[in-house]
């Protein structure tokens, strides 16, 4: 099975989690946390601030790794790092997403998340939990 090596920004502030639902592609409505594919030669760090920078025309800090996502999916294997982010500069203008919200830690499960990002929540609450 063919393995997807991705990175994803848990983007935070105030207590709150920035979530976009996707605009294309087979999972398309789907809600994620910003990111992409990592490039070679290229560490998770810098696709994941290429990502956000390209996406969300914005600059973010990768501030903490916060845990590794492992899900099968029908065509491909995701492995997901996840990591706490910052906006440093820029509006997160979406870019290739169709939508995006603020969610609190209470709002966290109000979406309809893809299958890898739904895995780390838990992690996020306590992360949020941690900081409050």
């Amino acid at each position: 099975m063919k393995v997807l090596n991705v990175v994803a920004a848990i983007i935070h502030h105030e207590g709150e989690i920035f979530a976009t639902q996707r605009g294309y592609g087979e999972f398309k409505d789907g809600w994620e946390f910003p990111g992409g594919k990592v490039q070679e030669n290229e560490t998770p760090e810098e696709a994941l601030k290429r990502e956000i920078q390209e996406e969300l025309d914005t600059e973010i800090s990768v501030d903490a790794f916060i845990g590794q996502v492992e899900c099968d999916y029908p065509a491909f294997h995701l492995s997901m790092k996840c990591y706490w982010c910052a906006v440093v500069a820029g509006d997160l203008t979406l870019k290739e997403h169709e939508a995006a919200k603020w969610l609190s830690p209470e709002e966290l499960e109000s979406v309809d998340w893809l299958p890898a990002d739904l895995q780390i929540l838990p992690l996020i609450k306590k992360k949020l939990a941690s900081l409050s």
